[in-house]
């Protein structure tokens, strides 16, 4: 028997009622993820002109170019601003201006952009200056993920500490799906940060870096236990990395009273709970790798075996 779209529509709109806590009925508008999207690739061409533009921008046209890209993420973004306030406000339109908190979240937000374009020249720098394969620093811009996912991190970032709701996360997840690494807006990362081939690196919200880190792939600053929930909110949970250190693939560092001292070294897949001071070198040494010969050295033969 053929079901017809009413019978679709009502099994669906009988799950709203049961599952009620995943609906956003009758509410405020939420920011848009859509639209958060294209804001944020604005944000990145305002912040590497040249780099995210289809077309060559000569340096003639690059204030009238900026200008009106400025104008038109300016609207935008007070508007997303906008759905967050009334979101997350405890107070009603009638006695706060949401509207004009927007627009001025918006501008001093804004205002950040050259600041923030002077710490990710440090970062392109430490890229391209850390791997031997970059042939140059505009490879490193136009072609590593690592870029584009700090730019969005340290963005997010500034408006995570003005505690705009929705809005830093959104940003950052974008970045998430599209490079392969996650970091939470609220982690404070200082200069010079790099992170060798991005992809499965995660670095939780209370996480803090200090000046010239390195990670490479798959290394984690993450919480000790979530298990209390909602109760650690606003603790710090996630490790401080201080100046100088390098970690290495498939590392995982836990916990928020954990100092990796300032020059040191954590080697592949360690996993650490507790302090080490500066200048260690922390090696995972329950290893043991064995080298077996195949059973036939042809790939076709009926005998070849791993």
């Amino acid at each position: 028997m053929k079901i017809t779209v009413t019978q679709l529509t009502d099994q669906l709109i009988a799950s709203y009622a049961r599952a009620g806590g995943i609906n956003h009925l009758d509410g405020v508008n939420l920011p848009a993820k859509s639209a958060i999207a294209t804001i944020t690739v604005d944000l990145l061409r305002l912040l590497f002109p040249g780099f995210f533009d289809e077309k060559t921008i000569h340096s003639s046209e690059i204030k009238m170019e900026t200008a009106n890209l400025m104008d038109s993420v300016q609207g935008r973004l007070e508007d997303e601003i906008h759905k967050s306030l009334e979101y997350s406000g405890d107070a009603t339109p009638r006695n706060r201006d949401l509207r004009g908190e927007a627009r001025e979240l918006t501008g001093e937000f804004l205002s950040k952009l050259s600041a923030i374009r002077e710490l990710l020249q440090t970062d392109a720098e430490a890229a391209f200056n850390g791997d031997p394969a970059a042939l140059s620093k505009e490879e490193v811009i136009v072609a590593y993920p690592f870029i584009e996912a700090i730019a969005v991190q340290r963005m997010a970032h500034e408006l995570y500490r003005k505690q705009i709701a929705l809005i830093p996360r959104l940003m950052t997840e974008w970045a998430h799906s599209r490079t392969g690494m996650d970091m939470h807006p609220g982690a404070k990362i200082g200069t010079h940060f790099f992170v060798d081939h991005c992809t499965g690196t995660v670095i939780g919200e209370t996480s803090e870096i200090g000046n010239h880190v390195k990670l490479y792939q798959g290394v984690g600053l993450v919480a000790r236990s979530l298990s209390g929930g909602q109760k650690l909110r606003g603790t710090k949970r996630h490790p401080t990395i201080q100046d100088h250190v390098t970690i290495y693939s498939g590392a995982t560092i836990v916990g928020g009273e954990t100092v990796i001292g300032e020059g040191s070294t954590i080697g592949a897949n360690v996993f650490l709970m507790h302090s080490v001071p500066p200048h260690s070198l922390v090696l995972y040494e329950e290893v043991n790798v064995k080298v077996l010969q195949k059973r036939g050295r042809d790939p076709e033969a009926a005998d070849y075996q791993i």
